[in-house]
């Protein structure tokens, strides 16, 4: 694992309460349609020999979190993730005390699948380059500070996810814009087949996947460079990535 990310000034998190996840978050892959649509062919081939019939999930770990504004260290090139994550909702345990230690007031909760959406927040699921997507190695995605987290979730009834844009930056230049429009599962339909297997509890996050790039790639970033996301009404989600000790 690489050291404990460090948490640095930044404009995204000026003047804002910095977020975390309280529950298990939950990250999907092969979720946009020109990612699975270039895997498609691979799907025959052994171990499964065809495409997945449910949605295909992992784990992002406690230790992967790391809030708007740290600093991240990693050991080399790794890929931005830009993704948005659903905050499931209905528990008072999943509001967070405001500045001045009262409730935060509870976000409008809405159903999507059956299952009650409290927010939606901007993340980034960092990872290190590899090769294979039917089992991804803690190792590439569990490193410390490896999910960047929005200051704050927004809530679910005021984002048009049918809609939304995200832009991923690197050091002000664009990289990379994931349309929502694309997704294989949307949410609502991602949500129903999850629930169909296992239960989301309140506080937990599901993440609605990450797109490539046209030629099947994924955006790249080392230590130096500034990351930041940005979607229409939430605020930027700004990380600068630093080097591991040792490497």
């Amino acid at each position: 694992m690489s050291a404990q990310f460090m948490q640095v000034p930044a404009a995204a998190a000026t003047g804002a309460r910095r977020w975390l996840p309280r529950g298990t978050v939950y990250g999907t892959l092969l979720n946009f349609r020109r990612e699975f649509d270039l895997w498609a062919a691979k799907m025959a081939e052994p171990p499964y020999k065809a495409a997945p019939q449910a949605p295909v999930l992992y784990v992002k770990t406690a230790n992967t979190f790391a809030p708007s504004g740290a600093s991240i260290a990693v050991p080399g090139e790794v890929w931005v993730g830009p993704t948005l994550g659903l905050v499931i909702g209905n528990s008072e345990s999943n509001r967070a005390p405001d500045q001045a230690g009262r409730p935060q007031a509870a976000m409008d909760t809405i159903v999507f699948g059956g299952v009650p959406v409290a927010g939606c927040v901007l993340l980034n699921d960092l990872s290190l380059p590899h090769t294979s997507y039917y089992r991804p190695a803690i190792r590439f995605r569990n490193r410390d500070g490896f999910l960047a987290c929005g200051a704050q979730p927004v809530p679910a009834a005021a984002v048009d996810l049918a809609a939304l844009h995200i832009e991923a930056w690197v050091n002000g230049a664009l990289v990379q814009t994931v349309d929502l429009a694309t997704l294989v599962r949307d949410a609502a339909t991602l949500l129903a087949d999850v629930n169909a297997f296992m239960t989301l509890q309140p506080g937990d996050v599901l993440l609605l996947g990450t797109d490539c790039l046209p030629d099947g790639s994924r955006p790249l970033a080392r230590a130096g460079d500034a990351v930041e996301l940005r979607a229409p009404g939430f605020a930027p989600l700004v990380n600068r990535l630093v080097a591991e000790e040792g490497s």
